[in-house]
C-alpha cells in the first residue's frame, strides 16, 4: 500500500497560498479517487473545518478508503461538550456517507488542555469504544502542542507538518517518541502549501525575510538535476518513522505528476534549510505577515 495518502481540503475550498486552480468538479473527484485507488492509495484525509469537502467525497464511492476526519476548534459557547463531539462526529458520518471511519482527531488539541478536555476525550472514545471510528488522534501546528498530551491521553494518530524546511517533528524528539510506541506518525505540508514548489519570482514578496532559505533551496534541487516536486515527496518518504504523507492536490495533471515519481530514493541528507521561525513554518501565521 502506498505511503501517501489524499488530502482533500481542495475538494471543499480554496486552499494553498500558490494555487491558482479553478475548484475541484464532482467529474474530477470522481477521477482523482479512481486514479487513487488504481496506485494504491488508500487513505483519505479531511475535516469539518475543510467547506465542502466531507459532503463532496460522500457522493462517491469511498468503499477501500481509509477516512480521517477532524472536529474543530471548541467554542467558548458550547456547553454541552458531549452532545457537541456526538453532533459533529454523526453530522460527519452523513455527509461522508458511511456507517464508521478510519479515524477522528481533534483539529485543535489544546482544547484537551482546558476544563473540557477530560469530557471532550471520553465523548470521543464512545465512538472507538462502538467500533464506528478505529482510531483517535490529533492534528497540531508543531510538536510542542503534544506536551502532557500523548501521557495523559490514549491516542493512534498523530498529524504534523513535516517538510524539507520544517524539521521540528525530529528537533524536538516527538517523531523518535511517537514512533517507539507505536503512534501512527502521518505528515502533512509537504510542499508547505506550494511555496516549496514556486519559482523564486513567483513566491509572494511577503516571504522576502526568507529569501536565503528559498535560494537555498532552489540551488540544492537544481544541483541535483531533480524536481522540487520529487525532493519534497521523497524527502519525506525518506524517513521509515512515518506512515502517511498527506498530498494536497490542486488539480488532476498535479496528482498524475506526484504519482509519477520514483519515491525509493533516499533524501534524508537533503536540506540544510532547517528553519525554526513560526511565521515561515506555520501557515496558519501568513496572514499577519
Amino acid at each position: 500500500m502506498s505511503k501517501l495518502a489524499l488530502g482533500s481540503a481542495q475538494f471543499g475550498m480554496q486552499y494553498g497560498i500558490t494555487n491558482t486552480s479553478s475548484r475541484f468538479t464532482d467529474d474530477d473527484i470522481k477521477e482523482v479517487l479512481r486514479i487513487a485507488k488504481t496506485n494504491h492509495i488508500d487513505t483519505i484525509d479531511t475535516a469539518i473545518a475543510y467547506g465542502e469537502s466531507e459532503i463532496r467525497l460522500g457522493k462517491h464511492d469511498l468503499e477501500g478508503f481509509k477516512i480521517i476526519t477532524k472536529i474543530p476548534k471548541l467554542s467558548s459557547k458550547e456547553i454541552d461538550i458531549e452532545k457537541w463531539i456526538n453532533e459533529g462526529i454523526e453530522s460527519s458520518l452523513l455527509r461522508l456517507n458511511k456507517n464508521k471511519i478510519y479515524a477522528v482527531l481533534l483539529h485543535h488539541p489544546n482544547d484537551l488542555k482546558k476544563s473540557e478536555g477530560k469530557v471532550i476525550y471520553e465523548s470521543l472514545k464512545k465512538f472507538k469504544d462502538q467500533n464506528v471510528v478505529s482510531k483517535l488522534g490529533v492534528s497540531v501546528y508543531s510538536p510542542s502542542e503534544l506536551d502532557n498530551l500523548i501521557s495523559n491521553f490514549d491516542f493512534e494518530i498523530v498529524q504534523a507538518p513535516f517538510n524539507v524546511i520544517d524539521n521540528s517533528l525530529i528537533n524536538s524528539g516527538w517523531m523518535k517518541k511517537l514512533n517507539n510506541n507505536g503512534i501512527e506518525i502521518h505528515t502533512r505540508s509537504t510542499f508547505l502549501q506550494g511555496l516549496l514548489l514556486s519559482d523564486l519570482n513567483k513566491i509572494p514578496t511577503k516571504f522576502n525575510k526568507w529569501k536565503d532559505i528559498f535560494e537555498s533551496w532552489d540551488h540544492q534541487v537544481s544541483n541535483m538535476n531533480i524536481s522540487k516536486m520529487e525532493a519534497c515527496l521523497n524527502y519525506s518518504n525518506s524517513f521509515n518513522e512515518i506512515n502517511k504523507i498527506i498530498v494536497g492536490i490542486d488539480n488532476l495533471s498535479q496528482f498524475k505528476e506526484i504519482l509519477s515519481y520514483d519515491l525509493s530514493k533516499d533524501y534524508q541528507k537533503l536540506p540544510s534549510l532547517n528553519c525554526h521561525d513560526k511565521m515561515l513554518i506555520n501557515p496558519s501565521n501568513w496572514e499577519s505577515l
